[in-house]
């Protein structure tokens, strides 16, 4: 077995430094985790399952050997009896000689209420929820760790900076994922909200902890306002999207679609779309590659660059005329205005885009995007003054089904009533 000192450098003397003392003084509590997490997978589990069921029973912790082998019957006798001595040589398990009983040890409680702890936690989006109940059992006992808020600080910064990453990406995909995982750590970041504070109202908080505490309340106002920023990103994107015609898809919907594929799928999709340039395997090295530039690619490159212009051509006429479009915008209008000014908090958006066919349901589905839209204030047609009514769409994570003779499923969405001059 190494010695400590091997695995530092000789001129240094590891009992100087701070962390390892702090780390050695704790070692006889540490020393219990490592009797419970040394060796296979399978055989740490036995042992914590042992050890927790040991210490469940509040109302008598005594176990004689028969209630034990009665407790554990769904066990290998020989397996029982080789992780009760692995845990007795451990120091988490005594055996009292004159009652003939095992108790767990003072250190197998400390354990098992740590572990019980993050047990409860596991799962996803649910670490922020821990690291707070470290911070707020400390204070409620009067003994914060500075490594608890130094920890809690930590992860506040690093999902503010993957919210940040995900609205930089442009992507909408990346942000509407982020914004889910903001909603899912949203309570737990309420929760730190109550803590943190309880914290700065602390008049026994040394300097240094008090300055991680108010850390703490910033990293948390930064989440908070990219709560916002969410909305207001997405809201951009969805004004950006490309209609497909006539038909209600955007570009959004086929980018999904396609995410949601295989890559056998993919595959057989590009076939027959994609050339691909040949490989000159005899060009053995960059240089001679290099070198043959000229002849393979400059040259013909400079004979492409005299060919004429193409003739001009018609632009494609539209399959639906122009004055349908403006008579479904009229009445989209029409039926919004009625809604919208009907004294209703909020109302789907299934009464208000529903129409007699599904070209003419999807037509006023697009119309909604531009609500809101700051670049229609110039402009006076009747798009411009659909999307400059007091209309606010939310919502929109689930789809209902519609009685419809062609519209099988629609988006959840509300609109609700933006408040004007106070009303």
């Amino acid at each position: 077995m190494l010695a400590l000192s091997e695995f530092f450098r000789e001129d240094v003397d590891p009992a100087a430094l701070p962390l390892v003392s702090r780390l050695s003084g704790a070692w006889p509590m540490l020393s219990v985790f490592v009797t419970l997490f040394r060796g296979g997978d399978e055989e740490v589990l036995v042992r914590l399952l042992v050890l927790r069921e040991l210490g469940a029973r509040a109302d008598a912790p005594r176990w004689s050997p028969q209630e034990i082998a009665q407790r554990f019957a769904y066990l290998n006798d020989t397996k029982l009896s080789t992780v009760l001595a692995r845990l007795k040589d451990g120091d988490l398990l005594l055996w009292d000689g004159d009652a003939g009983l095992w108790q767990l040890s003072e250190g197998a409680r400390v354990a098992l209420s740590a572990l019980s702890t993050m047990v409860d936690f596991a799962g996803d989006d649910v670490e922020l929820g821990y690291l707070t109940s470290q911070v707020a059992a400390g204070q409620a006992v009067g003994q914060l760790s500075d490594d608890a808020l130094a920890h809690l600080l930590a992860r506040l910064n690093e999902l503010t900076c993957e919210f940040e990453d995900a609205l930089e990406s442009q992507s909408e995909f990346r942000i509407r994922a982020a914004q889910h995982r903001l909603e899912a750590v949203w309570r737990w970041v309420a929760k730190s909200t109550e803590v943190v504070r309880g914290l700065t109202a602390d008049e026994t908080l040394t300097l240094a902890q008090l300055a991680q505490a108010q850390a703490v309340a910033l990293a948390q106002s930064r989440m908070l306002a990219l709560a916002g920023t969410f909305e207001r990103r997405l809201a951009q994107l969805a004004a950006q999207r490309v209609h497909l015609g006539i038909s209600g898809l955007t570009s959004t919907d086929i980018a999904d679609w396609l995410r949601h594929r295989q890559q056998g799928q993919l595959g057989k999709l590009a076939a027959g779309a994609l050339s691909f340039a040949p490989e000159p395997a005899f060009l053995s090295t960059p240089e001679l590659a290099d070198v043959a530039e000229y002849e393979l690619i400059a040259r013909e490159r400079a004979r492409a660059g005299d060919a004429v212009l193409p003739g001009s051509t018609s632009a494609p006429v539209s399959g639906v005329p122009e004055i349908e479009r403006l008579l479904e915008a009229e009445a989209m209008y029409d039926t919004l205005t009625t809604l919208g000014m009907a004294g209703e908090t909020g109302f789907p958006i299934d009464r208000a885009v529903l129409a007699g066919s599904y070209d003419e349901t999807a037509y006023r589905l697009s119309l909604l995007s531009l609500l809101g839209d700051p670049d229609m204030r110039g402009d006076d047609s009747i798009v411009a003054q659909l999307a400059r009514l007091p209309l606010r769409l939310t919502g929109g994570l689930g789809v209902t089904e519609p009685e419809h003779p062609e519209v099988a499923c629609l988006s959840d969405a509300t609109l609700s009533r933006i408040p004007q001059d106070g009303h």
